[in-house]
């Protein structure tokens, strides 16, 4: 049996450097991040065994902790960094990321960037793609 699942990772709000005005580099500011993972989740259904199952609680606080501790000039190359954090773990087939950047223009609520990773089998290299 082969049981495909999905973890959504929806509106994780941090604080960070982003941009390249002076006001930008000088002040964190906020970003929404959404990730979508793709992975096999058969082992983790048949045993009830954390070991067995994909640790989003692992790439959340990986995410988190990378995010605080940067500063970034793009919202691409941050959007970059998380999916590789996300494609790290040898079990994501495909992800997808989006990065929003909380008040970016003005009359809007924000500006996202979104982009995707994935591999053929399980603990094959990713490639950037939707």
């Amino acid at each position: 049996m082969n049981i495909p699942a999905i973890i959504r990772i929806k509106n994780l709000r941090l604080r960070t450097y982003i941009g390249i005005k002076e006001e930008e580099i000088n002040n964190r500011q906020d970003v929404i991040i959404n990730a979508v993972i793709h992975c096999q989740a058969q082992a983790a259904v048949e045993s009830n065994i954390i070991a067995d199952a994909l640790n989003y609680r692992t790439i959340c606080k990986a995410i988190i902790t990378h995010i605080e501790d940067q500063r970034f000039a793009l919202l691409e190359r941050m959007t970059y960094e998380i999916l590789e954090i996300v494609m790290a773990h040898p079990d994501v087939i495909k992800a997808e990321v989006e990065v929003d950047k909380v008040g970016a223009l003005r009359y809007s609520d924000s500006v996202s960037m979104a982009l995707g990773g994935k591999r053929e089998r399980c603990g094959e290299q990713w490639v950037a793609g939707f």
